[in-house]
């Protein structure tokens, strides 16, 4: 392990207990919020106030910033969902998960179809379990803030899986490596106020368990499915009822 050594100044202005008011009475009003050294300068007495009055003015005349946040022209604006319809699937699952990914390869084409209807919305939300599957679920975030289809997201999601569960791929170094290596692009930003909605979604649904599915029916209301084989039954339930409503 390397050893932090102090430098010799180890702040550029250092506060100290004003001596002023010891020494002159007259100026106290001058040094009333303290005073400051800069040793850098071989300055060891200067009134706290007139130093904060340079740097509000140097401030004011050298800021060129924007009020624009950082990520505020490129990032997502919310869990990221595919399709749009008045029936919601909602999938709760773990890359690390066995079953979660099970269920998502086997319903990858059953999905496909229900957005095909128009009348479909799926979300997928990332459950962190494991304490590596936040940094898988950054790197989703990112592949899919980079512009990526339907298609694509199956194809990233699928690939997630296969570096949790077969290559157990633990470090975000690695992962990127073999993201590197499927060709998977991503456009990282400010993940944070998505992981939040994410989990509020999370809570709010009660999820104790992956995978776990939520399908949300703007008739018959909402049902709960845990485990892959109750997961699959609920979606093909839900095509037999888009189904019935064409005939």
């Amino acid at each position: 392990m390397k050893s932090l050594k102090m430098s010799k100044y180890p702040f550029i202005v250092n506060d100290k207990v004003p001596s002023a008011r010891r020494q002159n009475r007259r100026r106290m009003w001058l040094y009333f919020f303290g005073e400051v050294g800069l040793p850098m300068f071989r300055i060891h007495k200067l009134p706290l106030l007139v130093v904060s009055i340079l740097g509000y003015f140097i401030i004011l005349l050298t800021f060129a910033g924007s009020v624009t946040p950082a990520y505020g022209q490129d990032k997502l604006s919310g869990v990221p969902s595919l399709g749009k319809g008045e029936y919601e699937v909602l999938v709760f699952a773990d890359y690390f998960c066995a079953p979660c990914k099970r269920i998502d390869k086997k319903a990858e084409p059953l999905m496909k179809e229900l957005l095909a209807t128009g009348k479909v919305k799926i979300t997928f939300v990332d459950v962190p379990f494991n304490r590596a599957t936040p940094v898988y679920a950054r790197y989703y975030l990112y592949a899919v803030n980079a512009g990526a289809n339907n298609n694509r997201i199956f194809s990233i999601r699928n690939a997630l899986f296969k570096a949790a569960q077969e290559k157990n791929i633990l470090t975000e170094e690695a992962l990127v490596v073999y993201l590197k290596e499927h060709k998977i692009e991503w456009r990282p930003f400010d993940e944070k106020p998505v992981f939040a909605m994410m989990s509020e979604i999370i809570g709010r649904n009660k999820i104790e368990r992956t995978p776990t599915c939520v399908i949300r029916n703007p008739v018959t209301g909402e049902n709960k499915y845990i485990g892959d084989e109750e997961i699959w039954n609920g979606l093909t339930h839900l095509k037999a009822i888009l189904v019935a409503g064409k005939q």
